[in-house]
């Protein structure tokens, strides 16, 4: 998935069918001179759906198409023949869409599961025929009902990325570098800040032909949660990872600060956050030597409160006991 072609914020204007006429026709036939009220009722208008799709992973292809228009409903006919209902217009969205009220900004509901169909607007219902309103007083009904209109509605799809462990920390903290080390995603890596503008994916392979899905995001900066550089258009993507991993260079003036300062962000844009598996990588540590590594943990030991461990994505250290621990801790979190 190319940043060009991730995109995961789209609004669409969606048009549901109108309800079909109900038919007045009173039957006449050669020998049948009174035949009474036959008409048959209007078809019901096409719904739009939107339609979990397990294998769309952005909401790119809505990008162009902002508008969604089912069929109306058939009109009734007579010999109380029911017109037609109206094609349903099918919209497929990847797992972890969020759907909103434009208008009102409120939360209609949200996909979650592959095949899952929610229905945004409702077809009009088509009207009764005249055969439905006969009766020992009315017996020749000349009038039927028209269908009621369908649904337009403004919509806004949010996408959050369903994926296990999120990937979060400064710009230039290595994050995009281990996901390409871990994982076959292939990030644009470079020397400067915020070089990655888009979310990515990657699948780890685990021992056993076991796997799992990591999430890297834009880097965080303090004052994100305020719209303060990229990365807090994004911390939504990781609000539904069960467990998150801090990418912290060893290099860093203050590892313990630079921790408590991405943990205050999620904080500050969402507390339940907090409540998340938490795991702390010391990125870039084969910079380190063992009497360094030594000092720096007790450093660490007196001022982290989660577990925390040393890995180099360049040179492949403590890679496999990364993916051993976060094995462990989703294994722990879903049984």
């Amino acid at each position: 998935m190319t940043e060009g072609n991730f995109v995961d914020y789209v609004k669409i204007h969606v048009a549901s069918g109108k309800g079909g006429q109900g038919s007045a026709h009173l039957r006449r036939e050669k020998y049948i001179t009174k035949g009474g009220p036959d008409g048959g009722d209007g078809g019901r208008g096409g719904h739009i759906i939107l339609k979990g799709n397990k294998n769309l992973w952005t909401l790119f292809h809505l990008k162009f198409k902002r508008h969604a228009r089912a069929e109306h409903g058939s009109h009734g006919s007579k010999q109380r023949s029911s017109g037609a209902d109206g094609a349903d217009q099918y919209i497929e969205v990847p797992l972890g869409t969020v759907v909103r009220d434009t208008e009102t900004e409120e939360i209609l509901f949200e996909i979650t599961d592959d095949g899952e169909e929610r229905i945004v607007a409702q077809g009009g219902k088509g009207g009764l025929g005249n055969w439905n309103f006969k009766s020992s007083t009315n017996q020749t009904p000349r009038y039927a009902q028209p269908g009621i209109d369908g649904q337009e509605v403004d919509v806004t799809l949010e996408l959050k990325i369903l994926a296990d462990v999120g990937l979060v920390g400064f710009p230039n903290a290595g994050k995009s570098t281990l996901l390409s080390v871990i994982t076959a995603a292939k990030p644009k890596i470079a020397d400067y800040e915020f070089t990655t503008l888009k979310p990515n994916l990657g699948i780890v392979e685990y021992r056993e032909f076991k796997t799992f899905v990591v999430a890297d995001i834009p880097g965080i900066i303090e004052g994100a949660a305020e719209g303060k550089g990229i990365g807090h258009r994004f911390l939504r993507h990781i609000e539904r990872n069960s467990t998150l991993l801090f990418l912290v260079p060893a290099d860093a003036p203050d590892i313990i600060k630079q921790y408590e300062i991405l943990l205050d962000e999620l904080r500050r844009y969402n507390p339940e956050m907090l409540d998340k598996d938490r795991l702390i990588a010391i990125s870039k540590s084969d910079m380190l030597d063992e009497e360094l590594k030594a000092e720096l943990k007790v450093i660490l030991d007196k001022g982290l409160k989660a577990p925390y461990l040393f890995i180099s994505s360049v040179a492949q250290q403590g890679l496999m006991e990364l993916k051993d621990k976060l094995w462990e801790m989703l294994n722990t979190e879903t049984a």
